[in-house]
């Protein structure tokens, strides 16, 4: 339940917020790769609680999801990357796995001021397979 809650909160940030798009998708090889990036603040504070997150105008949530192309069935790969801004800081992010029923996402977040662009570079391994989602958004504080 803690998982449609969380995409509840994610796709009312969609509504109104102008920069993050309705479906944020690539497709890699074999898998779709679902991907957004909102304030934290988008979170009700049961759910950032429940998740080890601290709610903040400066944090933004990173989701990431993977799923297989043809079956649509949610994967469990390695998921790790990083954030580089326009000049040129990069910041590890740390992704936490969150399995909830046939729902699987990872979480991260990041820091960051007001209209800084980064530039997301997501490794994602599952087994021999290594693929890499890049993808950039400005991020605004609310």
């Amino acid at each position: 339940m803690r998982w449609r809650t969380l995409l509840a909160v994610f796709l009312s940030g969609l509504l109104i917020t102008p920069s993050v798009f309705a479906e944020q998708k690539q497709t890699l090889g074999d898998w779709d790769v679902h991907y957004m990036v909102v304030s934290t603040t988008f979170l009700t504070p049961e759910v950032a609680k429940a998740n080890g997150i601290v709610r903040s105008r400066f944090n933004a949530l990173v989701n990431i999801s993977v799923l297989d192309s043809d079956t649509k069935a949610a994967l469990k790969p390695a998921v790790s990357g990083s954030a580089r801004n326009l000049i040129g800081t990069t910041k590890q992010l740390q992704f936490k796995r969150v399995v909830e029923g046939d729902a699987v996402y990872y979480l991260a977040v990041l820091s960051y001021r007001d209209m800084e662009n980064y530039t997301f570079n997501i490794d994602i391994q599952q087994g021999n397979t290594k693929r890499t989602l890049t993808f950039s958004q400005k991020l605004y504080v609310d």
